[in-house]
């Protein structure tokens, strides 16, 4: 798939959702305790790193970048989509947002202290992840934590409607946790654990735990 149309196309489908997202988003951590467990987690080893900026990469709304704020973490949010900001800056006057791709990320060498991407690689094609996880290991110092979260499985769909029926246009991915370790360790990473979450629904979740290898 071309580089530049699939990023158009998901820029383009979360700006015309943004708003009815962060209505749908807003409070959901709070019924989802292993995914706070797993921020928490995330928190603590930062802290056990030195601590430091935390960029929270395809923030949205910001949700989880107030939620790691709220854990005592310098987060700020990096988002493709300039509407998806613009509801994260409302809703999180606070904190810091800025637009960029992570397929370019607009940060310097060793400029943060931790990396997270939570179900913002769902969208990226294969053939793109690991450029991805090499701007995270870019950007991250050696020991670095970086926790990813994403949909469990295999295959990809088109999603072309969502989040109050508006219309969209994203490739929905799904990956095997497997295969996410393997790349991950291959752009230098180290992988410290590995969840598995809702394994009994349809789409069950996962969580990679890793750092920057030394």
């Amino acid at each position: 798939m071309d580089r530049d149309a699939w990023l158009a196309d998901t820029r383009s489908s979360y700006d015309t959702v943004a708003v009815s997202y962060a209505d749908q988003l807003r409070g959901a951590l709070a019924g989802k305790p292993q995914l706070r467990a797993a921020l928490a987690v995330f928190a603590e080893s930062v802290r056990a790193a030195g601590g430091g900026p935390v960029a929270d990469v395809g923030c949205g709304p910001g949700h989880v970048t107030a939620h790691l704020h709220g854990l005592g973490l310098d987060a700020f949010g990096i988002d493709l989509s300039p509407r998806m900001l613009d509801v994260a800056r409302r809703d999180h006057p606070h904190l810091r947002f800025a637009v960029g791709s992570m397929t370019r990320l607009p940060l310097a060498a060793a400029s943060v202290s931790a990396v997270l991407a939570f179900w913002s690689l769902i969208h990226v094609p294969d053939d793109a992840v690991p450029g991805v996880l090499d701007h995270f290991h870019r950007v991250l110092p050696p020991a670095g934590p970086l926790l990813l979260g994403f949909h469990a499985g295999a295959g990809v769909r088109l999603k072309t409607q969502g989040y109050g029926g508006h219309p969209m246009k994203v490739a929905v991915h799904r990956r095997e946790p497997t295969e996410v370790a393997h790349w991950l360790r291959a752009a230098g990473f180290t992988v410290e654990a590995q969840w598995l979450l809702d394994p009994d629904q349809p789409t069950p979740g996962a969580i990679l735990f890793a750092h920057r290898t030394p």
